[in-house]
């Protein structure tokens, strides 16, 4: 019989989780598509691609909310259960109010598990799809900074042409290993720079033994200290790549050596994999902080009091994490705690509050 109540739970709980999640993934694809549609609307394209690219980008985006998802969705079941018969006749099987708190906590934990492990792989492939699409069309130098198996990549573009900077690997505050080509506008090749590094913290960078090869005389020449002007610095070009949504979780762990060589610092990989690691205990605790709010009285109270607490609640906590993070990036408090520092908070909140609705 338990299994057919816990059956019973964990069912009905993920029916309402996954409808609060197309919800919100048709309102993020029709908001999304008016902006994709205002980026596309000089160009001679159909409706088709701005609505895929918006398909593409919209779920990374939803898996950022997806705590909040939870917790909606835990309200909105825990109203139920509260205001129909299911809570009694549920007690007469034993089942005490933490116990089901416990089960449907335990149940989203889970299903954070599989989110990393299944939805995040997926989502990652899409935003780099939609991030790979839509560089095609943009003139915005902010979609040709990338990083890959070859290295680093940037593509500059000024009056005079354009300039593609390839660079093994990034660093610190250094660029070595850089192979500069110089194009005019007519797409032809102008200048080629090689140099054993440059330091990139400020505007004109400062190469270290570079050949230039002016391709109008036949002999390149070699400069000890060059400078080379680029609209980029390092502040700027960490601003434009530091975004790790287009590499998932499986990814992230297993190239995680490979990432740092390629550029990636590695307080910026640990931020994001402790960002992963810690969604499966958010969405336990967001179940849990719900359960508090709603079961926490035995009075009926109207629907609008629990509209306004959750809505109060998910922006007060979608605040906190924003404080808390912005605290790691400034260095003020480590990035790591910066992470879970919100977690703990809520965790010790929800502690004392389980105690009091096990008594009711």
């Amino acid at each position: 019989m338990n299994n057919i109540v816990n059956k019973y739970l964990i069912v009905k709980f993920f029916k309402i989780i996954f409808n609060t999640f197309l919800i919100f993934l048709s309102l993020g694809i029709i908001l999304n598509l008016f902006e994709e549609i205002e980026f596309f609307k000089n160009l001679n394209l159909s409706f088709t691609l701005p609505f895929i690219l918006s398909l593409s980008y919209v779920p990374t985006l939803i898996l950022e909310l997806f705590p909040f998802i939870i917790f909606l969705s835990s309200m909105i079941y825990f109203i139920h259960l509260k205001s129909s018969k299911d809570l009694l006749s549920i007690k007469v099987f034993g089942y005490s109010n933490i116990k089901i708190i416990l089960i449907l906590s335990f149940s989203s934990f889970v299903l954070g598990l599989c989110v990393l492990f299944v939805l995040n792989p997926i989502a990652s492939k899409l935003v780099k799809y939609y991030e790979t699409e839509k560089a095609h069309y943009s003139k915005d130098v902010d979609h040709l900074i990338a990083i890959n198996r070859n290295g680093f990549w940037i593509k500059e573009i000024d009056k005079l042409g354009y300039k593609i900077i390839n660079a093994k690997k990034l660093n610190n505050d250094t660029l070595e290993g850089l192979s500069i080509y110089i194009f005019n506008k007519n797409q032809v090749l102008t200048k080629r720079i090689e140099s054993e590094s440059a330091l990139i913290t400020k505007n004109p960078w400062q190469m270290k033994n570079a050949y230039i090869y002016d391709m109008t005389e036949n002999k390149p020449f070699f400069i000890r200290n060059y400078e080379f002007e680029s609209s980029k610095t390092l502040e700027i070009i960490n601003s434009l790549y530091r975004n790790l949504n287009t590499i998932s979780f499986l990814d992230l762990v297993l190239n995680y050596s490979q990432l740092n060589k390629n550029g990636y610092s590695k307080k910026l990989l640990n931020e994001k994999i402790n960002k992963f690691i810690s969604l499966p205990v958010f969405l336990f605790l967001m179940v849990v902080l719900a359960s508090i709010l709603t079961m926490g009285s035995l009075k009926n109270k109207q629907n609008f009091y629990y509209i306004i607490t959750s809505i109060i609640m998910c922006v007060a906590i979608y605040y906190f994490k924003d404080l808390s993070f912005a605290l790691g990036q400034t260095e003020k408090i480590s990035l790591i705690l910066s992470v879970w520092m919100p977690l703990i908070l809520i965790s010790l909140f929800c502690a004392i509050g389980v105690v009091q609705i096990n008594e009711k």
